[in-house]
């Protein structure tokens, strides 16, 4: 059984070493929505002069109401050398009975892989640990596959023993799975909140961001990893034989050189702005109302997408890759167009539909994203966590 933890204790260790991405954005959240249950939160993070910057902007007047620890040494590193020992550090130094880990999955692999083999983490965790586990892979693993068997292993022997609690997850289909193959234990369903202050008008968003008016915007935001499939959106974009299309593209990209020579080919032509570089949430909220259409053009995704949530929150229907719980949320909701996973001339099609798009088709889009967005809101977010940790005993 886990160690004897305080009844009465509202201080709890927020876990979240990373700033790329939804993380910061989700570390907001998750700080504003244990304030206004009285919690006193103690967030350990990457505190490098780089990365706190990002961290102060999007906490902004919540700073002074909270305690921030470093997670991380100067190389980017979990400062007590392993993740488990760091968290451990961090429960000891703050005083708080439990840590919540904004991405269980930073924790997840290394220890269920070990755990399957009896290899457990330091017990003084048990029972203090829970978070969000965002991707699951092992779950869509195939039989054969042994990272995917020991994970799944690990996994259950975690849960019968009550190492995590609570667990969410952001696949509500997969939340009900689990909760059936271990229904005593803290497993919940949150929803990936759609924001509720990034309406916005489009025409002031453009003007603010450079983006002509005029023409149909199709969005990619975020990092320009492989599998984001930036290179497709630019060769479909290349291909697409609409004077009207313009592709915004946002955030640190560093594209390789083929497709570096395409995006400026692109911008050469005003058919796209290349916005190559850290952008900050006001300048995100622009983007999103700037967009005609949002593009997740991912590649081997698994789960869902913040940029998903932020596309529903101005709106906007989307074009995604139909995969795994991604393609399904664009099908059963209605809000967009979904092409196979890779395929250019899918998505070409996909851009072509948009540029087209009637406005009884656009005004079902928006009316279907209103509805996914209430569903998907910041107040079912915030009930959905606190009500876990209260069942939990945090």
């Amino acid at each position: 059984m886990p160690h004897s933890l305080p009844s009465n204790s509202r201080r709890l260790l927020v876990v979240e070493p990373r700033v790329e991405g939804h993380h910061p954005g989700w570390l907001r959240f998750i700080t504003e929505d244990l304030l206004s249950a009285d919690y006193d939160p103690v967030l350990a993070v990457d505190l490098r002069p780089q990365s706190r910057v990002i961290i102060e902007e999007h906490l902004g007047d919540l700073l002074n109401r909270v305690e921030l620890i470093p997670f991380l040494d100067n190389r980017g590193r979990p400062h007590k050398g392993t993740l488990a020992a760091s968290i451990r550090s961090g429960l000891e130094a703050s005083g708080a009975p439990r840590a919540f880990l904004c991405a269980l999955d930073e924790l997840a692999s290394a220890a269920f892989r070990r755990a399957a083999i009896g290899l457990n983490p330091d017990p003084f965790l048990r029972g203090r640990i829970g978070g969000i586990y965002h991707r699951p892979r092992f779950t869509d693993a195939p039989w054969w596959s042994p990272n995917g068997m020991l994970k799944a292993v690990g996994f259950r022997k975690f849960m019968r023993a009550c190492w995590i609690r609570p667990l969410l997850l952001l696949d509500e289909y997969l939340a009900q799975d689990f909760k059936a193959l271990f229904p005593d234990r803290p497993i919940f369903f949150l929803p990936d909140p759609c924001p509720d202050d990034f309406c916005g008008d489009p025409g002031q968003a453009r003007a603010a961001l450079g983006v002509p008016s005029g023409k149909t915007v199709f969005l990619f935001f975020g990092v320009g990893a492989r599998r984001k499939g930036l290179h497709l959106a630019v060769e479909a974009m290349l291909r697409l034989k609409k004077k009207d299309a313009f592709l915004l593209v946002a955030g640190r990209q560093n594209p390789p050189r083929e497709v570096k020579r395409a995006l400026d080919l692109l911008a050469s032509q005003g058919r796209a702005l290349i916005l190559d570089r850290y952008v900050s949430s006001a300048e995100e909220k622009q983007c999103f109302q700037a967009a005609d259409t949002v593009l997740l053009p991912y590649l081997n995704h698994f789960g869902t997408s913040g940029l998903l949530s932020r596309a529903m929150a101005t709106g906007k229907p989307v074009i995604a890759s139909d995969e795994q719980l991604l393609g399904k949320l664009v099908r059963d909701n209605d809000i967009g167009w979904r092409f196979p996973s890779g395929n250019v001339a899918a998505l070409t099609d996909c851009l072509a539909k948009s540029v087209e798009l009637d406005d009884e088709t656009r005004q079902r889009f928006t009316a279907n994203a209103s509805a996914y967005a209430n569903r998907y809101s910041r107040k079912r977010y915030r009930e959905a966590l606190l009500g876990s940790l209260a069942s939990a005993g945090t």
